[in-house]
């Protein structure tokens, strides 16, 4: 059985024991994950999402946070006054090993959803703010007035 799975923007043709270099994810090593953006899942019969197959999922197991190899961006500009410049990147990624695919039955696998370190950022942004948000701070010019009355 495979299934077509879409994570980092990306989409991947994935079956059981394939291990994939992905974009970085919100997980340490060792840790169960589960991909929820299924588009297709293959085997007897041939499934398509629109855009997802409902209940389908891909549970997969962290190996490592690893670098990708150096990528060199070089600039030069010709002639009188040239310039030139280098400049290097390595970028973040997880390496994952699928180990199950499942058609349906995704809601009760229990396996935490795999996401992206901008989402991860997100929710602990949003949960940060959340306390700020119940306890409005007072306009200057009622604080003005208080100030006043008391006097």
């Amino acid at each position: 059985m495979f299934a077509v799975l879409k994570t980092g923007g990306k989409q991947y043709k994935v079956q059981a024991g394939d291990v994939l270099r992905i974009e970085k994810l919100a997980a340490n090593a060792g840790d169960k994950i589960q991909f929820n953006d299924i588009l297709m899942v293959g085997g007897e019969s041939l499934t398509v999402g629109v855009p997802f197959v409902a209940g389908a999922a891909v549970q997969a197991e962290v190996i490592a946070q690893i670098k990708g190899e150096k990528v060199i961006h070089f600039v030069k500009r010709r002639r009188k006054h040239s310039s030139q410049r280098t400049k290097g990147h390595r970028q973040h990624l997880t390496l994952v090993r699928v180990t199950e695919v499942l058609a349906s039955g995704a809601e009760k696998s229990g396996v935490t959803a795999a996401t992206g370190t901008a989402d991860a950022r997100r929710a602990a942004h949003n949960a940060e703010a959340a306390p700020a948000a119940e306890a409005p701070a007072k306009p200057k010019r009622a604080k003005k007035a208080a100030d006043a009355a008391a006097e």
